[in-house]
This record gives structure tokens, C-alpha cells and sequence, in this order.
């Protein structure tokens, strides 16, 4: 199993992960609401800003402080230093 680091220790199992977004705009605010009040919502973002939401298969929504490209390329297994490049 493969695991994707997302920032301070935390690690996701790559095989379980959906969707990796940004958290502006109004659905995904909603969503974020949402998940707190059904008790599925996972900050590993500690104290930082949100600048990912990764939604899970198993209705988990997890924010992180690492940015959407970052956590992309862990998934993907491209290395850090070509993703600014890209950008």
C-alpha cells in the first residue's frame, strides 16, 4: 500500500484517496461544513492555512496546508523540484 505524505507526519493510503482540490470555492466550503458536522472531517493542516482538500472513499474529508500540486506529485511519484517547474 502505497502512502502519500500531506504535510507534518501525515500520511494517506493512496488507494483510498479521490479527489485532491482547492478549498475557495462555495461547494467545497459546503462540503468541508458538512463533514464537520457528521463528524468525517480530518485537519491535518495544524493551525495552518487550508490550501487543500483531499476527499477520501471513505466519505473523509481531510484538509492539508501542502498545496494541490504538491500532494499531485507524491500521488503521481513525480519529484518535488519538477512540479516548480512546471508552475
Amino acid at each position: 500500500m502505497k502512502l502519500i505524505n500531506i504535510g507534518f507526519g501525515s500520511l494517506i493510503a493512496a488507494s483510498r484517496l479521490l479527489a485532491v482540490v482547492t478549498p475557495e470555492s462555495a461547494p467545497i466550503k459546503r462540503l468541508i461544513q458538512e463533514a464537520r458536522d457528521r463528524g468525517m472531517l480530518i485537519d491535518a493542516s495544524y493551525g495552518h492555512k487550508t490550501k487543500t482538500v483531499i476527499l477520501m472513499d471513505t466519505d473523509h474529508v481531510i484538509l492539508s496546508a501542502l498545496s494541490p500540486e504538491t500532494i499531485s506529485a507524491r500521488w503521481t511519484g513525480k519529484q518535488e523540484e519538477e512540479v516548480e517547474e512546471e508552475t
